[in-house]
Order: structure tokens, then C-alpha cells, then sequence
């Protein structure tokens, strides 16, 4: 029997032990959150038949194309944002600066990073999209935020969570005390009711060890020896040096990767690799990585880059890029040995001239 508390409510009790007065203030900033992307699934629910199908006559920050859903979900977060007296600025990965509420620039509490829509190149395909979202303290309150406001590490964080738009919406949130899934109400939000989130899972626990990873393997060629192997003996299955058959996938979706993770163990692998050597990785360490690297260890997980952890990272720039591996924790652990012992790597040859799943010929 599902527990039948409210978001308002299970972040009540979730963190009751904190001031009351900074308790309410990151409920009502994550409420903020939850609204917004309750009315991003309700248009991504519909799609093409609200126009949010194809692509917008713009690029984000980074110089990509963005999708119309893209544009609308950013511009839904940052007027919900703007709308909260307890957020000073925040900062998106659509846009090359923060923004900063007029409003509230000075006293607000927090500063919000976020991913507006993860996985947008599967919204044509139908396939599970999401938002990934930060809090983080204002630590120069009385003062408007700055670019150099944002540069935290991981652990500084307050909240982290995301939204998956699936089948059912689901929240998946974590202040810092396990983590917790809600679930939306569709129902609630007819006649323009504000969106009820119920609490439909307690404390998150991710399952030690796997039998699952999630890598792209069109990059085999590019990746490097540590992450070879572990892929390499992972493919060998049962009568490899792993003795278990492992299961690969991969959606494209970081919120849908974790989420599987997050429900019955796994690896997500989007490794350092050398197609452009200057770049250390793909994915943004502030809207992608640390969000989920905290979510990732507090249901007892562990996030790293393969030499680092991810929590430890003080970003240099809102949108830097870093390479991410997280999981089940043993897993995980398993690849970080394979980084720090180079030496036990499979031979070079193995990855010459073929994939892992070809075999040579004859």
C-alpha cells in the first residue's frame, strides 16, 4: 500500500529536523519545480497536436539545434522560478549565462540549475524525455548572483532531482536524506488545478550488483583501455572472467538511463574518450552529472568519472562538460580499479581492427 502523502507533505516530514523557516522555504522552491514540470509533461504529453513536435529557429547555449519542447520547457521552468520569492537566479543549460529574478536577486535563499528537457532527440520517436534540476545555496546573499555563484561542488548541493515523462510522470528527489518518488496526479491538474505529486516509493536503494550497463557502443572504437576492458569482459559473459551474462542497453536519455538504475541496479557509462581530445567528456557536470551523481549516492549508489568522484568537482564554467559513470555501487567500484590499475588492461590487440562483436575472420 502506496503511502498517500503529498510532495508538500513527504518534504515536510523529510526534513523536519531542519530550521523551520529554511524548510519551507526549499518546499515551496521545490513546489516551484514540480509545477513547472507538471505543465512540461502536460505538453509533452501532447505533442505535435500543441505544436511542440520539431525543431525551434534556434541553438542553445552550445551551439546545438534546439527542439521546440526544448524552448517551452525552459522558458516554463524560468517563469516558475521567477515567480519564487526563495530563488535568487538560475542558470540552464539552453542559455550561456545565469538569470537572475528581478525580483528576488538579492534576498532569495537558492540558486536552481537545470536540464530542461534531457533526451529531447527521442521526443519524434516517443521515447521517455525528462528535466534534471539542482538546488544550491546562495552563499553571497544580499548580493545579486553572479556566474562565479554557481561554481559549487556537488556536495554543496540542497536538492537535487528529476522528472521522467513516461508513460506515468514521475518525480525522483533527494534533499540530502534518501530519496523519494512521486508521482503525479494527472487528474489534479483539471480545470487548471495546481499539479498534487504523491510520494509512491520511500527511500530509493539502489541493488549492490548487476547484470545491466548502459553504454553507447557506436563509440567503442573512441573509448579508453579501463573502460574497454570492463565492456570487454562484461560482453564475454559466462564463460568470461565475470562468470554472469550481463544485458546492454541504452535509450539516448540520461533521465531514462538512471531511472532503470534506479529501479533494478545498472551502470550508466558516458566515458572520457578521444574523438575530441580537448573536451574531457559529453555530459554537463552542473544540469546532468552532479544532479544525478547526487541522487545516485544517496540510494547508496557511487557517481565517478572513472578517477574521480563526481560530488568532489568544483565546476570552472556553467557548462562544463565531464565524463560520467555511476551505478550500482560495486560495479562501479570494479571500473575506478580498472582506471587506477592500467597495467591489467586487455590487450590492445583485442580492440585493433574489430568490435567486440565481431569476430574475425577465418
Amino acid at each position: 500500500m502506496h503511502d498517500t502523502s503529498t510532495l508538500q507533505q513527504a518534504l515536510a516530514q523529510n526534513l523536519f529536523d531542519a530550521p523551520p523557516e529554511s524548510a519551507k522555504a526549499l518546499i515551496e522552491t521545490l513546489g516551484a519545480i514540480a509545477q513547472a514540470c507538471a505543465h512540461i509533461s502536460d505538453i509533452a504529453a501532447q505533442g505535435v497536436l500543441v505544436g511542440a513536435h520539431g525543431l525551434a529557429e534556434s541553438a542553445n547555449s552550445q551551439g546545438e539545434d534546439q527542439k521546440k519542447l526544448d524552448v517551452l520547457s525552459d522558458e516554463l521552468m524560468s517563469r516558475h522560478l521567477g515567480a519564487c520569492p526563495h530563488v535568487a537566479g538560475w542558470a540552464s543549460e539552453e542559455h550561456e549565462r545565469q538569470q537572475q529574478s528581478w525580483d528576488h536577486e538579492k534576498q532569495g535563499r537558492y540558486l536552481v540549475v537545470y536540464d530542461p528537457l534531457d533526451g529531447s532527440s527521442n521526443i519524434e520517436a516517443n521515447i521517455s524525455v525528462g528535466t534534471i534540476f539542482s538546488v544550491l545555496p546562495h552563499t553571497y546573499r544580499g548580493a545579486p548572483p553572479s556566474d562565479s555563484s554557481y561554481m559549487q561542488p556537488g556536495h554543496a548541493q540542497l536538492a537535487a532531482g528529476y522528472v521522467l515523462y513516461g508513460p506515468a510522470t514521475i518525480m525522483v528527489l533527494t534533499c540530502r536524506r534518501g530519496v523519494l518518488v512521486f508521482t503525479l496526479d494527472r487528474n489534479s491538474t483539471r480545470g487548471g488545478a495546481p499539479a498534487v505529486w504523491v510520494l509512491t516509493q520511500d527511500q530509493v536503494s539502489i541493488p549492490v550488483q548487476t547484470r545491466e550497463f548502459a553504454i553507447n557502443m557506436s563509440n567503442q572504437r573512441f573509448w579508453e583501455k579501463p573502460v574497454q576492458r570492463y565492456v570487454a569482459e562484461c560482453v564475454a559473459g559466462e564463460g568470461g572472467p565475470r562468470m554472469k551474462d550481463f544485458n546492454m542497453r541504452w535509450v539516448a536519455s540520461m533521465v531514462a538511463e538512471v531511472h532503470r538504475i534506479m529501479t533494478r541496479g545498472g551502470v550508466f557509462m558516458y566515458p572520457r574518450d578521444t574523438r575530441t581530445p580537448l573536451k574531457p567528456g559529453r555530459l554537463r557536470l552542473m544540469y546532468e552529472a552532479a544532479p544525478m551523481a547526487l541522487l545516485i549516492e544517496q540510494a547508496g549508489g557511487r557517481a565517478v568519472t572513472g578517477t574521480s568522484e563526481l560530488l568532489d568537482l568544483v565546476p570552472d564554467t556553467l557548462h562544463q562538460r565531464v565524463p560520467v559513470i555511476l551505478g550500482s555501487h560495486e560495479e562501479v567500484s570494479r571500473i575506478v580499479g580498472y582506471h587506477a590499475d592500467p597495467h591489467e588492461n586487455v590487450s590492445w590487440q583485442l580492440f585493433k581492427t574489430r568490435s567486440l562483436f565481431v569476430q574475425p575472420q577465418a
